[in-house]
């Protein structure tokens, strides 16, 4: 706003008058939008009406806003089928505008942004100040989410770190989210928790199991992780009876660090023949043929499978079904990706908070798809319970 048109404003309680005035017309407008999408016609529009369902008038609504009580007019249909998701019946108003906000924010828009977008769209403005409250409040959820029991049964968990710049005192440093995805007794996957710390370590994934296991957590029969020293032997502390995957895909990384571009085509092919053998026995054989054929120039790259053989191929002691989601953890690099796409405006975070609060609501809406259970459960269930016998009970 310029100062000229400020100053048409006599004192602060005209100012808010009009602000009042600016919030109640945003709302009417987008509930009259609401209502033309579940009518499916614009008003007026008789052309493009399919529905005998028609509008009927408005109602008064008296409601609570930020600039005090409000009376919104809310169109109604015929039928009484429509229920506003600005202004949902039996509530008030901030419930609708929170739920806008929140997945504005979710999907990675600052403050700022989302105060123009909704003057933008609606010509309704929401201040900033407003804003973070709304935002600040998704705290109080993480808390509540991130202290709910578990199953006391997981068939798989996939566990990954992913790294963000955060600041520290005076400092920007990396802080790692410590995410684990559950696969649960009805084959659906589920967002076990974040957490956050420093460097990802075997250390502070203790943090986590322990912090599973406090919420009900008493059996997992397989997890997924990658590489990091000491992490199989952390987990055996916990859940001792667990069967540790090392993520294929993180070691196919890891050893073509070592490699050169012109290698890293045939070099990659020849790795593929290990970990898609059909058994463990031809992966070994693939393995030393791999052995012979690079030890000479990539050692180190060699060497990684190696050492980490017994891990990468626990996989082979499982059907093809089984193998195909626990060998890697795309499921929850996916995850990730996802997250960064919605974090990816924000270079830093100013505090832990923060970035908790953001990756938080990013998992909101990467997960709200997670609903079914995943590909051939019913065979994956049946399988399990072969070979998991005494410690699967659904």
């Amino acid at each position: 706003m310029n100062d000229a048109f400020l100053k048409q404003f006599k004192d602060g309680k005209e100012f808010m008058s009009f602000m009042d005035q600016m919030y109640k017309r945003g709302v009417e407008k987008m509930l009259e939008g609401e209502l033309d999408a579940h009518l499916g016609y614009e008003k007026h529009d008789k052309v493009k009406k399919e529905t005998p369902n028609s509008r009927n008038g408005y109602s008064d609504k008296s409601v609570k806003t930020e600039y005090g009580e409000l009376s919104i007019r809310v169109p109604r249909d015929r039928d009484a089928s429509f229920d506003p998701q600005i202004l949902p019946k039996r509530s008030k108003m901030s419930e609708g505008v929170e739920k806008l906000v929140i997945s504005l924010y979710a999907k990675g828009m600052s403050n700022s942004d989302i105060e123009e977008q909704l003057r933008e769209l609606y010509d309704f403005r929401l201040p900033p100040s407003t804003i973070s409250t709304i935002t600040a409040r998704v705290s109080e959820d993480i808390i509540a989410w991130q202290n709910r029991p578990l199953d006391p049964l997981y068939f798989i968990v996939w566990m990954d770190g992913i790294v963000f710049k955060v600041r520290d005192n005076s400092k920007v440093i990396n802080k790692t989210i410590y995410l684990a995805v559950g696969l649960n007794k009805e084959g659906k996957k589920e967002v076990l928790g974040l957490w956050l710390g420093k460097n990802e370590s075997s250390s502070f994934w203790m943090t986590v199991l322990t912090d599973l296991q406090a919420r009900g957590v008493e059996d997992i029969l397989i997890t997924c992780t990658d590489n990091l020293n000491g992490f199989t032997q952390t987990i055996k502390s916990v859940f001792p009876q667990s069967t540790t995957q090392i993520c294929v895909v993180h070691q196919i990384r890891n050893a073509g660090k070592y490699v050169v571009w012109k290698d890293k085509k045939q070099f990659s092919a020849d790795m593929r023949l290990i970990y898609t053998a059909p058994t463990k026995q031809m992966a070994e054989v693939e393995l030393t043929q791999f052995e012979e054929k690079w030890n000479s120039k990539y050692p180190y790259a060699v060497k990684s499978w190696k050492t980490n053989w017994d891990g990468l191929t626990v996989f082979f002691d499982f059907p093809l079904e089984i193998r195909r989601i626990i060998y890697t953890t795309n499921l929850i690099e996916n995850l990730n990706g996802k997250i960064r796409k919605y974090t990816k405006n924000k270079m830093s975070f100013p505090t832990d908070d923060a970035v908790k609060k953001s990756v938080y609501l990013a998992l909101m809406e990467a997960t709200k798809k997670w609903t079914m259970p995943v590909r051939h459960w019913p065979i994956l269930l049946n399988q399990f319970m072969a070979i998991f016998e005494n410690r699967v009970k659904v």
